[in-house]
């Protein structure tokens, strides 16, 4: 049958919603329910050498994969653990640092004089 008598079918079978496309399935989860949440909790709460991951201090798609091989014998490719961080409602950010020592007078006078420099270029 061809693409149009598909339609045509889909049509006199279930009206104007049998045109309506659906989005394929996807395939099935590797983690149970229960190692999702296990997954969540540790990646949220946890750094990777906390876990066992030493000398990582941030998580990334890479460590994640090694973490979830190790603790459940699951095998994900980066680009998939990507996919499903984004399905759980994880975002990437870059990690950024602060100066423990920084003075904050110094910095504001900093910031004062680039505003300036910036005005005069």
């Amino acid at each position: 049958m061809n693409t149009v008598g598909k339609y045509v079918t889909a049509y006199k079978t279930y009206g104007i919603g049998g045109l309506i496309p659906t989005p394929p399935p996807g395939a099935e989860r590797k983690l149970s329910p229960e190692q999702e949440q296990l997954f969540i909790e540790t990646i949220s709460t946890k750094t990777p050498d906390q876990v066992g991951l030493t000398p990582y201090k941030s998580w990334n798609s890479k460590l994640i994969c090694i973490w979830v091989k190790e603790t459940f014998d699951v095998i994900y490719t980066q680009g998939g653990m990507r996919d499903m961080l984004h399905r759980l409602g994880f975002s990437y950010t870059k990690p950024t640092y602060s100066l423990a020592k920084a003075d904050p007078q110094k910095q504001e006078q900093f910031k004062e004089d680039f505003e300036l420099i910036k005005k005069l270029s």
